[in-house]
């Protein structure tokens, strides 16, 4: 869950300070690994569940810390938006029902906060990405009010020097400024652990790095961001550009990304990957440090290396290395799998980790050296394109072959998972249930990525983003409710909507982005074709600075159209000759029903919607016309 008791390094005396902290907890950890200090007599496995909290129209409820407080429960805590929260699972022994017994102990969390934000009129969603998160959510007052998160958004706003720009391509395309990090949190993600030995530590993580792609491929969950349609599972790519401290150079430089898949195959032991991170990236947060860990092995005690933990908290390999001290007292190594999203539900979840589970033991059983036998950036590429694509990806895998994503994992990574499980003594009806899962969903080719975006593509053309938005939401919650695996979901119908409440949506979710404008010096004769082409009665006008300036409505035309025949001054007319110059305008976070009385109240057909002085979109009465139509005819 992470050390909230942390601060930003504010100055260079602190950075400095906790920077000796920091290469003594490397030294500390290089002789407890030297001299055999860490346990080798148990594998624990474990996880952590992230997931929303959504209001009455599912929308995000930003009140994580009130549900917390009632909920009482020692293993929940908070996340970086006041709409998340995390589920801390008991690490269980890797054998017999312990894939089960962890699905049992998430599905009885979830359902004692789901009770407790009954209460509030709210409920609860595991999903990679929450369909129905608007940019008013991620804006910075809606950072869980607690140290650690202000001190990391602080970190990286300073680290960057600029602006917060997420640029992601998919079928459509998402190019858009915010003022903070804070989108990192529109994602929540199931996170896998397994305990590994530090004699094996560099085997099994190279194994855990050479599968990712092909475990991920199946599991992806995450198409929509702001009813765009860009990755399979676009949480890789907006937690990279989210949490990225680089700034642009006129050079061709290699800068490495905080969020990252790494550079190379480990050699030696864990220490490769914490000397890299400190030789790579600056220390962004700081912290109380209980005492010198190199004092304290000199002593024979284990220290907890706090400052270690701290800065390796702030780099997030998608396999990231994790040191922890058993209740038994001593210290352990793990490996935290990180590329899974949450949901579609439990089931599924289980599933993702019993596939990588299962496909670790084996080939940690099966081979010597995974490393002779795939490039590294085969599985580096293997692993963003199953993000980009899903099962439409073609793997490279043992010695250079390729093969499409369905024949590898059907024909022989299911086989591989089972006995890797097998060889764990994990109950026969686990494997069966979880592994199948997989099978099917591979099978039938339904992801929970290519369930959203099939429900996208069959309303696309009848419905708005937002009810779609709201629907693909609340027919997740319906399924995850039953613990109804992905692939037996069949698509919803828009009728399910029946309690939507229109009068709580926000502009942004109605107005159309997709806006055509025109600048002060274009000529009449193109806002006029403008109009006539595009079936337009409304065109904002902006400056080439993108600052807004006007508004040219039909109206305004024909009035001017009489004068310039009268006077015969047409050739030199221009757009600010005629545009409105201070016409009305909302905020995109506004209630649409404020925009409908400042419609009606001033008697006009348009709302241009600016935020700090820049337009983003544009509401007209042909909105409401669609809205109003498609909500008489659920009624």
């Amino acid at each position: 869950m992470g050390d909230f008791n942390v601060t930003k390094a504010n100055s260079p005396e602190e950075i400095a300070k906790f920077t000796k902290y920091l290469l003594r907890d490397v030294q500390a950890l290089e002789y407890m690994i030297k001299n055999g200090w860490f346990e080798k007599s148990a594998t624990h496995i474990g996880a952590e569940q992230e997931f929303c909290l959504v209001d009455e129209n599912y929308k995000p409820y930003p009140h994580n810390l009130e549900i917390m407080a009632e909920a009482k429960m020692d293993n929940l805590s908070p996340e970086l938006a006041k709409f998340n929260l995390e589920t801390n699972v008991t690490p269980q022994k890797f054998e017999g029902k312990a894939l089960s017994k962890m699905e049992k102990e998430i599905l009885e969390d979830l359902e004692k906060v789901r009770k407790v934000a009954k209460k509030h009129k709210a409920d609860i969603i595991i999903t990679g990405i929450l369909p129905t998160v608007r940019k008013f959510d991620i804006e910075s007052e809606n950072i869980t009010p607690i140290p650690r998160y202000f001190a990391l958004m602080d970190a990286l706003r300073e680290m960057r020097g600029e602006e917060f720009i997420i640029n992601i391509v998919g079928i459509d395309e998402l190019n858009m400024k915010l003022d903070s990090g804070l989108i990192e949190a529109a994602n929540t993600g199931f996170q896998v652990h397994l305990q590994v030995s530090a004699e094996n530590f560099a085997k099994r993580y190279n194994i855990a790095q050479a599968i990712a792609g092909i475990v991920m491929a199946p599991a992806v969950n995450s198409p929509l961001l702001f009813g765009k349609r860009l990755w399979r599972e676009t949480r890789i790519a907006l937690f990279q550009q989210a949490i990225d401290t680089r700034v642009s150079s006129e050079h061709i430089r290699d800068r490495h990304p905080r969020v990252t898949f790494g550079t190379r195959w480990v050699d030696e032991s864990i220490l490769d990957i914490y000397k890299e991170d400190i030789l790579r990236y600056r220390v962004l947060l700081g912290a109380h440090i209980p005492h010198d860990s190199l004092e304290y092995v000199k002593k024979g005690k284990v220290p907890v290396l706090k400052a270690l933990t701290v800065h390796n908290s702030t780099i997030y390999r998608w396999n990231r290395p994790v040191y922890g001290i058993s209740p038994n007292g001593k210290p352990h190594l793990r490996i935290e799998a990180r590329m899974f999203p949450a949901g579609p539900t439990v089931a599924d979840e289980l599933a993702n980790a019993a596939f990588w589970l299962g496909l670790m033991e084996a080939y940690f059983n099966k081979i010597d050296d995974i490393r002779k036998h795939v490039k590294f950036e085969d599985v580096k590429d293997n692993f963003y394109s199953a993000a980009s694509t899903g099962l439409g990806k073609r793997f490279k895998w043992f010695d250079g072959k390729s093969y499409y994503a369905d024949d590898l994992i059907l024909n022989e990574m299911i086989d591989v998972a089972r006995e890797g499980l097998q060889s764990r003594n994990i109950d026969k009806d686990d494997i069966d249930r979880y592994l199948g899962i997989i099978e099917e969903r591979v099978k039938s080719s339904q992801t929970g990525a290519n369930w959203m975006l099939s429900t996208y593509s069959k309303f696309k053309d009848s419905a708005s983003r937002e009810e779609i938005m709201t629907l693909l939401t609340s027919s997740s919650v319906k399924y995850q409710k039953k613990d109804i695996p992905v692939h037996k979901w069949k698509l919803p119908e828009m009728k399910e909507l029946a309690h939507w409440h229109p009068s709580q949506l926000l502009v942004e979710e109605v107005m159309e982005t997709d806006v055509l404008s025109v600048q002060p010096d274009d000529i009449v004769d193109l806002v006029a074709d403008m109009m006539d082409w595009a079936k337009l009665r409304y065109v904002p006008v902006e400056k080439p600075n993108g600052e807004f300036a006007g508004l040219v409505t039909a109206r305004s035309i024909l009035k001017y159209l009489r004068q310039v025949v009268n006077e015969k001054k047409y050739a030199d007319l221009r757009v600010k000759d005629l545009m409105i110059t201070d016409p009305i305008t909302i905020e995109p976070s506004e209630k649409l029903f404020k925009a409908v009385e400042l419609m009606a109240d001033n008697q006009i057909g348009s709302l241009p919607v600016v935020h700090n002085g820049k337009l983003v979109g544009m509401l007209t009465e042909t909105e409401f016309f669609h809205l109003s139509r498609r909500l008489f005819s659920r009624l």
